[in-house]
């Protein structure tokens, strides 16, 4: 989640590492561009062979083994032409380059491919972590959640990553199932600290809590706590997230209670409506500009048939080259699939070919299709044991 409180950084704030890799990757060429010089210049007695001998060893430590192959080649293809423009062919001195070039290049090309092949096991253990780590941290959802059907998905923005400060959960409860949906301000690891101290506030206090507002009241508490301890935020005064906390009781309704987080679409007869709070309320963490008792869950028809999405701003300010945002409610109308993970993945599709899959910011989304009392009946009654 970006952050609604810090100014914008300067042009070229965060650059700086990858500024300093793309000159390093450079500089094997500018090696032997700077050869050339020297080599057609009235300078050519100088002698250049260490230059060009270095040129495929510099290559592997920040390129990769074809880069290094490239850079070894177009050092040979060099010693080549400054040999034969200067005449040099026939002195030991050239075949001695050439051959301290092969064999620093060999030797550059196979260090190369190992810490390449190194990097690549190292990143499918993170991985491996990471998936284990989700599981646990966002639970899939279960196909059938009390009167609906439900799907998740979640999309991290940085490569190689699974988990991030986008969080959701739905349980289960004697009050109905009760729905969250959050997004943590930052990424790394203290957004992942944050998201699970309000997810584990959520997963308990929905199951005691009979009011919708105590419940969110309770992630609130946790995330401050959270936010409280030693290196929890860089700054506490961008310690919040944006949540919103549903409950779908018996009856056709949904009730809310929502955070300063997109509001939820209800899709209806091919028609999408944005579930828009009357009474805005500032995000967890933010509960100074609070006045008054807790809000009361706001109520939405929520009828047999319906299709409830709920997402993350990463969904809704997602860009394309033009530095357009990606139209979620015209996406959602020009879908078409009979069940939740069939329409969710269509919806992450059409967001691939926005962005052209790059993703600045998490992604995370439930689906929910309330189902009528006839499917419900068939599907929970017990069988009659005919086949």
């Amino acid at each position: 989640m970006r952050s609604l409180l810090r100014p914008a950084p300067p042009p070229g704030a965060g650059g700086f590492s990858r500024v300093h890799l793309t000159l390093a990757q450079c500089l094997p060429f500018a090696i032997t561009l700077l050869v050339v010089g020297i080599e057609l210049s009235p300078a050519h007695f100088l002698y250049t062979g260490p230059l060009l001998t270095a040129t495929p060893a510099l290559a592997a430590v920040t390129m990769g083994p074809k880069g290094t192959f490239w850079a070894a080649a177009f050092a040979l293809s060099i010693s080549v032409a400054t040999a034969t423009f200067n005449q040099a062919w026939g002195s030991q001195q050239v075949y001695t380059n050439f051959l301290a070039i092969l064999l620093v290049s060999a030797a550059s090309i196979m260090t190369s491919s190992a810490i390449s092949t190194r990097r690549e096991e190292q990143l499918d253990q993170i991985r491996r972590i990471a998936v284990a780590a989700q599981g646990v941290l966002l639970r899939p959802l279960p196909a059938r959640l009390g009167p609906m059907r439900a799907s998740s998905m979640y999309l991290a923005a940085e490569a190689g990553a699974q988990i991030g400060g986008d969080l959701y959960a739905a349980v289960q409860t004697r009050y109905g199932v009760r729905i969250l949906m959050g997004d943590v301000r930052g990424k790394g690891l203290p957004a992942v600290r944050s998201a699970a101290a309000v997810l584990g506030a959520f997963r308990e206090a929905a199951h005691y809590e009979e009011e919708l507002a105590e419940v969110i009241s309770h992630c609130a508490a946790a995330f401050r706590r959270e936010c409280a301890l030693p290196g929890a935020v860089d700054e506490q005064a961008e310690c919040f997230v944006t949540a919103v906390v549903a409950q779908v009781p018996e009856g056709p309704v949904i009730q809310m209670v929502n955070r300063g987080h997109p509001p939820p679409l209800l899709l209806r007869q091919g028609k999408v409506q944005a579930l828009v709070p009357t009474t805005p309320l500032p995000p967890l963490g933010l509960e100074e500009f609070i006045s008054g008792p807790p809000a009361k869950p706001e109520s939405y028809p929520f009828v047999p048939g319906d299709r409830l999405l709920l997402h993350t701003d990463g969904v809704i300010e997602a860009r394309n080259r033009d530095n357009d945002f990606f139209a979620l409610p015209e996406a959602m109308e020009a879908v078409y699939a009979h069940n939740p993970p069939e329409f969710l993945d269509q919806l992450h599709q059409a967001l691939i070919r926005h962005t052209e899959a790059s993703l600045a910011d998490d992604v995370a989304m439930i689906l929910l299709d309330r189902l009528d009392e006839d499917v419900e009946a068939a599907a929970t009654s017990p069988s009659d044991g005919r086949d």
